[in-house]
């Protein structure tokens, strides 16, 4: 049996100081290395939750991921590979005031350096192809980004062996474990707004990361897949509203009803539907894709969209 990779998640954290963006640097002593903060999957995480989690433990920033840099692969010494995901991840005065970095036996020292500099700065090749994918969002103003979060309700009591009605059915103990198992994971993105079908699977979908959000769940009939049977859903609507407010917002809801609401976001943002954005939308119960739009350069349209699933 072959070895599965050991799966690592960062980001490239960046702030704007005097009109210029900087870039987080770390050095860590026992590498003698400088890279960019990152860390390793542990079990029943999700990856943006990893990241999230790793640049705390490791800078004392509390971070909220944008749109992701994709991933860098190499192989450790003894031969096992090492899958690294990476976002970008603004870091505002705040976060930078609460944090509270003391050297660690990851981490000894933070610069906060120019893109140019940090180039100069980074030690392996692969960090600075990541820095690459970064400068060129940071170029085309797609970097600072806000983003709509397509979220499948966990797994259900199969509707054979439901006798109330459809909108009634409750999660199974796996559906519960993939609403729980998830929250942090969406939780890395900095949802605003939580918005979820009536139907009882959704609304308990959804009841984790409310909790953990402190956000109120707000319910609506208009992402229902009983509102899109019977032609009374308006998913065109919900789409312009969500890109109108420019606010990350997660809108819970069923299998046949994402993949209209999907192509209805990338219509009123002037993308193409292509096949990255049609798999994205076939979604698993407790998936979850996340489509990341431009704060200020609307002609942008979706800027980068990825899936996730329940550890």
């Amino acid at each position: 049996m072959p070895v599965p990779p050991v799966l690592t998640a960062g980001a490239v954290c960046w702030r704007i100081v005097d009109g210029r963006a900087r870039v987080l640097v770390v050095y860590r002593a026992t590498h003698s290395d400088y890279s960019l903060p990152k860390g390793k999957l542990d079990p029943g995480e999700t990856l943006p939750e990893t990241a999230v989690r790793e640049i705390r433990e490791e800078t004392g920033l509390g971070v909220t991921l944008g749109p992701p840099l994709g991933t860098i692969a190499y192989t450790l010494p003894g031969g096992r590979d090492k899958v690294v995901y990476y976002w970008a991840a603004e870091v505002d005065d705040h976060a930078l005031e609460l944090a509270r970095f003391q050297p660690n036996e990851e981490i000894a020292a933070l610069e906060w350096l120019p893109v140019a500099k940090a180039r100069k700065k980074l030690t392996y090749p692969h960090d600075l192809d990541v820095l690459d994918r970064f400068e060129k969002l940071l170029d085309a103003d797609c970097v600072r980004t806000f983003a709509i979060i397509a979220l499948r309700h966990g797994k259900a009591v199969s509707p054979s062996t439901w006798d109330g009605p459809d909108a009634t059915r409750p999660l199974m103990h796996r559906g519960s474990d993939q609403a729980a198992g998830i929250a942090n994971g969406i939780a890395a993105f900095g949802p605003g707004k939580i918005i979820s079908s009536t139907a009882a699977r959704c609304l308990a979908t959804v009841a984790p990361l409310a909790a953990l959000t402190g956000l109120e769940v707000k319910a609506s009939d208009r992402i229902s897949q009983d509102a899109l049977e019977n032609g009374t859903s308006d998913l065109p609507s919900v789409a312009a509203r969500r890109l109108k407010k420019r606010v990350t917002a997660v809108l819970c809801s069923h299998g046949p009803v994402l993949p209209r609401l999907i192509a209805q976001v990338a219509r009123h943002s002037g993308t193409a539907m292509d096949e990255a954005l049609r798999s994205a939308s076939s979604l698993d119960t407790g998936d979850f894709t996340v489509l990341h739009l431009s704060h200020t350069n609307k002609a942008a349209g979706i800027v980068a969209v990825e899936t996730h699933t329940p550890a």
